[in-house]
């Protein structure tokens, strides 16, 4: 068998690129294919028939825009492996992590509507009884947790510190102690239980990626708009960017949107399930056991490769977006003051978190790359807007390949590398191929 590898793809793309071979006569493993290309873009046909073959993923749908237009759509692999069911470009994905940029724009659009401001604390907005169990008291430091500081990811929480931990991976903990109803408490649920709990450092001393932030956030969305969250973003960031087929996912395979693809958890893990109708079964982890629904504003939308392509074309430089201003996206990409945005050295990092999207400054030329990755058992994504008018999105119903590495990881740099293999790009779009899919 052939083994894939970084060398071994860049010396083929190389050779491509220079003419020394013909996309015809590359390998081409067995691996199903939806979608079309054109002759010019076979490289990433080529690369990811390999990677999903000599990695042994189920299944990945990858899309690419460029000056707006959607230019490569294509599903490889199986949604549904024991069924032969083909990936198709536009299918349903959970995007895990990738949800935050889509918080982010929406909190950004209500600061740009005055309806928010960034640092104004999120108490001001969010009404949330605590909770406290056993005369426990609210941590005052919670009373300065600012907005700004939940989407850089400065709000207080490490959990990853001795006795910290993450509340939305603990959700039958949360619904004992709370005596809830149910084994999957609601984001609201998760939020009032941490109000209840310490912080884990002083918020704005230092940056530590947590999740809890951005539940944080769709509490205050909810709050100055009135509207559940699910529905504002819809109506508010994600139809004027073109993204309509979005929307929160579900955990049981019975209440999934129409299309979604079936997930595969890379260690085969169960646990009990947190949802009817098979609530208490034994099932495996993406399938109910962990609580999907309750990840909402930090990890819990789904949606097609071209879905996250039109998203993230709507903040391309040179043209006027339809969800934020100039302004507006600027600071949804401003480096962030003290240690999240300078070295101890007091020099700029090359690379830091904003409002949700990493961004890594591209010289002086006043532009950016930005994006975001996503991981949770059975998914991987990634995320990518390149500062010349690239953008893609990959999307796998994996979490991990067969020597345990993360795909969106281990695909990142091979997708700047194709990219760069390109001598000319379609002028066609084929964003008209594809209109939104009905939701159940």
């Amino acid at each position: 068998m052939h083994h894939f590898s970084r060398r071994s793809f860049l010396a083929s793309t190389a050779l491509i690129a220079t003419g020394g071979l013909s996309p015809s006569f590359a390998r081409t493993p067995d691996v199903p294919m939806t979608g079309t290309t054109s002759e010019n873009l076979t490289p990433f046909d080529q690369l990811f028939a390999d990677f999903i073959t000599d990695h042994k993923i189920p299944g990945a749908s990858v899309a690419i825009t460029r000056t707006g237009k959607l230019v490569y759509a294509r599903g490889f692999g199986y949604a549904k492996v024991a069924k032969k069911v083909e990936v198709q470009p536009d299918a349903p994905f959970r995007i895990a992590s990738v949800s935050k940029p889509i918080t982010g724009a929406a909190v950004v659009a209500l600061a740009e509507q005055g309806k928010v401001k960034f640092d104004d604390p999120v108490l001001k907005y969010m009404k949330l009884d605590p909770f406290l169990p056993g005369g426990a008291k609210i941590d005052e430091r919670w009373a300065k947790i600012t907005v700004r500081q939940c989407l850089q990811h400065t709000g207080g929480w490490d959990r990853d510190k001795q006795g910290g931990f993450d509340p939305i991976a603990t959700p039958c903990r949360i619904a004992r102690e709370m005596k809830l109803p149910t084994e999957a408490p609601t984001p609201n649920d998760i939020v009032r239980y941490m109000l209840g709990r310490p912080l884990d450092f002083a918020p704005g001393s230092k940056m530590v990626y947590s999740n809890l932030g951005y539940l944080v956030l769709g509490r205050v969305i909810e709050a100055v708009t009135g509207q559940k969250y699910e529905a504002w973003v819809q109506k508010n960031v994600l139809a004027p960017a073109g993204a309509r087929g979005m929307s929160l996912g579900r955990g049981v395979p019975e209440k999934r949107a129409k299309g979604e693809v079936c997930y595969y958890d890379s260690k085969k893990r169960t646990g009990r399930c947190l949802y009817a109708p098979r609530a208490g079964d034994q099932v495996p982890r993406p399938d109910g056991a962990d609580n999907i629904e309750g990840f909402e504003a930090h990890g819990g939308w789904i949606g097609s490769a071209v879905d996250l392509v039109r998203f993230a074309a709507a903040f391309d430089y040179d043209k006027k977006s339809p969800v934020l201003s100039t302004k507006a996206i600027t600071e949804m990409w401003a480096r962030p003051d003290g240690d999240a945005g300078f070295g101890t050295d007091k020099q700029p990092r090359d690379a830091y978190y904003g409002c949700g999207w990493s961004v890594r400054p591209v010289g002086k030329t006043g532009k950016a790359n930005t994006w975001h990755n996503g991981l949770i058992p059975g998914t991987s994504s990634l995320l990518v807007r390149r500062w010349d008018g690239l953008n893609w999105a990959v999307l796998f119903n994996t979490d991990a390949t067969a020597g345990g590495q993360q795909p969106s990881a281990l695909i990142d740099e091979l997708m700047h590398t194709t990219a760069g293999t390109v001598k000319q790009w379609p002028e066609s779009d084929l964003f008209e191929k594809f209109s939104p899919r009905e939701k159940k």
